[in-house]
């Protein structure tokens, strides 16, 4: 079992940075593949960013190519998402997600996450 917080939303103005965390207890985190995915209202949850259980691969949306940076300590158990140059449409609720896996696997749907994050909102001001 791993629990998943995230912190480090708010309100932005257009332009402005924020950095996501996500910090996970339980099991052994650097077995996990981690993702985040974003949900506006009334859309589907999709992936923005996801790293290999080792952090050795990566992948980005197009949509945030070039501004978004996903990383992760294991010393601290934690998971980051560096967002820059952040859009109106970055608004959305963002969730930090788990899944058992070694090597290079990046899961790119939700249901092929195992554990969930209670997510944190990001709210981008034009």
């Amino acid at each position: 079992q791993v629990q998943l917080v995230e912190s480090g939303g708010g309100l932005v103005q257009a332009g402005g940075s924020l950095r996501l965390s996500c910090a996970a207890s339980g099991r052994t985190f650097s077995s996990y593949a981690m993702g985040w995915f974003r949900q506006a209202p009334g859309k589907e949850r999709d992936l923005v960013a996801a790293i290999s259980w080792r952090g050795s691969m990566t992948y980005y949306a197009d949509s945030v190519k070039g501004r978004f940076t996903i990383s992760r300590d294991a010393a601290k158990n934690t998971v980051y998402l560096q967002m820059n140059s952040l859009k109106p449409e970055d608004t959305a609720v963002y969730y930090c997600a788990a899944h058992w896996s070694s090597g290079s696997w990046l899961g790119r749907r939700p249901d092929e996450y195992d554990y969930w994050g209670q997510g944190t909102q990001v709210t981008v001001s034009s």
